[in-house]
């Protein structure tokens, strides 16, 4: 139970807000650039970088801007990035095998970014959309988003994703059963110190529009994501998802999207005390970047909403902000 301030005048809350100093000393959540995961798209296209569209100042990157950015975010103190991969379409199929190929885009940025900038952490996305010519994060058949083949097939990308050098993977699909399958295929196959960052309480959610645009996804999507993603309206469905992904060998957990779900945010982390994230999606960052392009909110929303996230539990942030965020802090 909180201490209960004396009366007025004996307690004066504004003495501690007079002076920079004094609010320095008294803040009670900080946010750092060792909080932030920058999440970057990478592409084949030959040539300059591409702009997304619908998330302006984002572009999708070729494997030499990919290591460009690993090298910015290393100058700004950014501990890691996030690949996302920009499929090109004659290599989506049905079956998905690009995903598995040791040497599809995301393979290859992730050698050269650890070539490069070694110090830097890697973390790779797992799951089918982005080869799925379906547009899906599991196999399908007729109709049906299938579990355990898709669980397989999201074990033979993790294994190609970890002989990469990936340093954390981070499965996105919300098939039951992957996260205990991936730990074992890991083991077996002597990569016991990559990580698993799960997405364990993924929503079914409105704000990843612009993010399929940035990975080609939108156009082939065939139906929604609502059998295997989370219900909106659901609370302790996360804590349970949570607490399995935890027992089947996740290191890390995250909550997506962030901004509409601090309040999961917070249980989980009340709840088991582990390493938790958020993901501040392409639709949050489009929001927020769009009225401060259109002058009616300022950069300081960066901050603030970052700090949101830590002052409900996390431990750290994906955000498209990344840089931004890190120069802003620097001052």
């Amino acid at each position: 139970m909180p201490h209960l301030p004396a009366a007025f005048p004996a307690t004066r809350f504004r003495r501690l807000r007079r002076t920079g100093a004094l609010r320095d000393l008294v803040q009670e959540v900080r946010l750092s650039p060792a909080d932030l995961i920058w999440p970057i798209f990478v592409t084949d296209v030959p040539g300059a970088d591409a702009p997304v569209a619908s998330m302006p100042g984002v572009s999708r990157l070729t494997v030499d801007g990919a290591v460009r950015a690993a090298e910015q975010a290393a100058s700004l103190g950014i501990p890691a990035i996030c690949l996302f991969p920009y499929t090109d379409p004659s290599l989506k199929t049905e079956t998905c095998q690009e995903a598995w190929n040791p040497e599809n885009l995301s393979n290859r940025a992730t050698r050269a970014i650890k070539a490069a900038v070694p110090g830097i952490a890697v973390m790779t996305d797992v799951a089918l959309d982005p080869y799925n010519a379906l547009g899906h994060d599991g196999l399908v058949r007729d109709g049906v988003v299938l579990n355990d083949e898709s669980v397989e097939a999201l074990v033979r990308m993790a294994l190609a994703q970890a002989e990469a050098g990936a340093d954390i993977l981070g499965p996105s699909d919300m098939m039951d059963g992957r996260i205990g399958a991936m730990r074992s295929a890991l083991e077996a196959a002597g990569h016991r110190d990559v990580a698993i960052l799960s997405y364990a309480a993924k929503y079914a959610s409105a704000f990843y529009g612009p993010f399929r645009d940035a990975v080609g996804a939108s156009g082939a999507l065939k139906g929604d994501k609502k059998t295997y993603q989370m219900n909106p309206g659901n609370r302790d469905e996360a804590l349970r998802l949570v607490a399995r992904d935890l027992d089947e060998g996740a290191d890390m957990v995250m909550i997506k999207p962030g901004m509409p779900y601090l309040d999961i945010c917070a249980r989980v982390k009340d709840a088991f005390g582990v390493p938790t994230f958020a993901y501040q999606v392409s639709g949050e960052y489009a929001m927020l970047k769009g009225a401060m392009l259109n002058g009616w909110l300022k950069d300081e929303v960066i901050l603030e909403s970052l700090l949101a996230f830590r002052r409900a539990g996390c431990d750290g942030i994906l955000t498209y902000f990344a840089p931004d965020a890190a120069r802003l802090l620097r001052g």
